[in-house]
């Protein structure tokens, strides 16, 4: 082995290395912010491990409740909930929590408040447990602007105000992609370690993709630009190979594949769920916050997903992600309808 693969073998950034220098390059950081991420990473890693032993744990199955969207829930789906609601709050460096598990938001009691809110799903598709398909956490975080006293205003901000977002999914590997504001990088849990390693530095989506991930059995229920946009992934006119199909039916997994090898995410209004059907705070900006940052656009039919106004903590918006050019297309079909109105 020469000498310079050694070097880099042995010289790893970690997640933690990589947000202290992202902190040294803002001389009015206090710590604050990496204390938060440290505390949001260790909770990725108990439910990473929780993940890998569910099926000996027995902590597959139903936990006999059913959360705020009426889906049952699962056990992990619990578990995962009360490690980041209790990470968050220990953390020292939040005020409001807003879990996809949990119908109110969660107010941080004054001697553990902090200057953070922190909006996530702590468990997404996690109805694909059983059967091994990746899952993951996604998050976002707001900060407060001044020192008043925490509402749900503080979150009902659109994602354009997020200070950071990312996901962490337990797939083959442990991944975790993340966001501060200034490109996206993404790091892998290494287990003989217990220690994320940036393996993904700088990660940009292709300009154009040759994928489209859709539930194509919601079909009968799109409106016109969607059943044209994926008409013309499958049947192109211009001469173009047709586009493959790929969806999970995991967000974390869908977009990560998107990110990673471009094309686009969508998934549309319908007659069915005529404002989509994913989460805006804790789905919908983090995904599309990430997407932009990579330099991709995420779009919701009507307007940048980012500049999407939330008037309650579970609302939903239909969602188009991915490839810059690619949603400029599904952009103008919209703009044609509009037009034709």
């Amino acid at each position: 082995m020469d000498h310079a693969t050694e070097a880099h073998q042995t010289d790893l950034m970690t997640i933690t290395r990589f947000v202290l220098n992202e902190q040294t390059k803002r001389p009015e950081s206090r710590g604050d912010f990496t204390i938060l991420l440290n505390h949001i990473v260790l909770g990725c890693k108990f439910v990473c491990s929780a993940v890998n032993k569910a099926g000996l744990a027995k902590l597959i199955g139903l936990a006999g409740e059913t959360n705020v969207q009426g889906e049952e829930q699962k056990k992990l789906d619990v578990l995962s909930n009360e490690v980041f609601i209790k990470a968050l709050v220990s953390s020292g460096r939040t005020c409001i929590l807003v879990s996809e598990e949990d119908e109110e938001a969660t107010f941080v009691e004054p001697s553990l408040r902090g200057k953070y809110s922190v909006v996530f799903d702590p468990l997404d598709g996690s109805s694909n447990i059983d059967c091994g398909v990746s899952i993951g956490t996604i998050f976002g975080i707001y900060m407060l602007k001044d020192s008043h006293e925490p509402t749900i205003e503080d979150v009902l901000q659109p994602g354009k105000n997020m200070v950071a977002a990312g996901y962490c999914m337990y797939g083959s590997s442990c991944t975790l992609v993340l966001s501060t504001g200034t490109g996206v990088n993404g790091f892998t849990l290494d287990p003989s370690l217990g220690e994320f390693i940036l393996t993904h530095p700088n990660i940009k989506i292709p300009k154009k993709g040759k994928i489209y991930s859709v539930n194509e059995g919601n079909a009968k229920n799109w409106d016109g630009p969607t059943a044209k946009y994926v008409e013309k992934c499958k049947f192109p006119k211009d001469g173009s190979p047709a586009k493959s199909l790929r969806y999970i039916g995991s967000m974390v997994a869908d977009v990560h594949r998107t990110l990673l090898y471009g094309g686009t995410f969508l998934y549309p209004a319908d007659k069915k769920s005529p404002n989509g059907k994913l989460r805006v705070l804790y789905e919908v900006f983090p995904m599309s916050f990430l997407m932009e940052q990579a330099g991709g656009q995420a779009f919701t039919g009507k307007l940048r997903a980012l500049d999407l106004v939330p008037e309650k903590i579970h609302e939903r918006s239909p969602i188009f992600l991915g490839s810059y050019d690619d949603i400029e297309e599904i952009k103008a079909l919209y703009a044609a309808e509009e037009k034709a109105a």
